[in-house]
């Protein structure tokens, strides 16, 4: 265990701030993430170096397409998430019936860190479950990484608290905001027991604000989110709250447990999303899952140059300059260095 950040003595127990679920913890009890408890009136985390699973990734199956393009990432998984668990998954988050003793590997933030350095990465990347709930080691890890000239990405849901993302923002080079539905607040609602999406809307634009690199993808999910006209209205809000140059990944939804009954998400499907982002504005809005399609590609969106060709998510050629077209020198809003 490790004690907590983020959180305040309150009567008769603890308030967690590090998400936006902003729990009351009485005393012996965990919050809605199941890794942190209430000790002694103390906060604490359960999850502490606790690594489910440790791999090398290209950094753009975060995705993130315009964050050094073609390098190599350390992905590490931690258990925890702030989204609805079934009761299945809990059983999976601990090794006993009292649900003390958090599944996983146990690392050091220095073997994190010595790890990446021996694979010679240029990043590390907290993707699963939720990394805002990996919150103290993670902020270890970035520290170090720091050091050794490391940078540090987070893949999350975007229920994090704004004083999260601030605290770690010194320390954070890049995040991608996983949206699913196109943010329908009825989906989230029913299957993340999210009551509201205004709180993810202000912990993006706190990552905007904090001068992370940000990029942002929606899972279309056939039957029951879908809808070409909910993708427009989330591309007119990031157009208008976030900017036009934020790169935007339209993700084709494949079965899971969860959703088994669901079909793959249709071409055609993701093709009206991808039309409807454009016309929202933005700059660079790609396909995820469709190896080969056009739009995996950057184009300079002033000369229309092809600048970075992918292929299943993976760079096969790149053109640019530095983070300049070489053709009619615009500056692209892509991370190189």
């Amino acid at each position: 265990m490790q004690e907590a950040v983020l959180w305040k003595k309150e009567r008769n127990g603890v308030r967690c701030e590090l998400c936006e679920r902003r729990c009351f913890i009485s005393k012996d009890k965990v919050g809605y993430c199941l890794i942190r408890k209430n000790f002694g009136n103390k906060l604490y985390s359960l999850n502490y170096g606790k690594v489910l699973d440790i791999s090398m990734n290209i950094i753009e199956k975060n995705p993130l397409f315009h964050f050094m393009p073609g390098s190599t990432t350390v992905s590490l998984s931690m258990p925890g998430t702030n989204f609805f668990h079934t009761p299945e998954e809990v059983e999976k988050t601990f090794k006993n019936k009292d649900h003390t003793d958090v599944v996983g590997k146990d690392y050091t933030p220095e073997q994190i860190v010595k790890f990446a350095e021996d694979k010679g990465v240029v990043s590390i990347t907290f993707s699963a479950e939720e990394p805002f709930m990996d919150f103290e080691f993670a902020m270890k890890v970035a520290k170090l990484a720091h050091r050794s000239s490391i940078k540090n990405t987070f893949v999350t849901n975007g229920y994090a608290s704004e004083e999260s993302v601030k605290k770690i923002a010194k320390f954070l080079d890049a995040v991608t905001v996983n949206f699913y539905g196109s943010g329908d607040a009825e989906f989230y609602q029913k299957f993340f027991d999210v009551p509201s999406m205004q709180p993810i809307f202000g912990t993006v634009k706190q990552i905007k604000k904090q001068r992370i690199h940000l990029e942002i993808t929606n899972l279309v999910i056939p039957q029951i989110g879908d809808s070409s006209v909910a993708c427009k209205e989330l591309a007119d809000w990031i157009n208008a709250e976030l900017g036009s140059g934020i790169p935007f990944h339209i993700l084709r939804f494949f079965a899971s447990d969860r959703f088994s009954d669901i079909p793959v998400t249709s071409v055609g499907s993701l093709d009206k999303c991808i039309d409807e982002a454009k016309k929202a504005g933005l700059r660079y809005v790609y396909v995820g899952g469709v190896p080969s399609h056009s739009e995996e590609n950057t184009y300079c969106y002033n000369c229309r140059e092809l600048l970075i060709t992918r292929e299943g998510s993976k760079v096969k050629k790149s053109k640019l300059s530095n983070d300049r077209c070489p053709t009619c020198g615009l500056k692209i809003n892509v991370v190189t260095s």
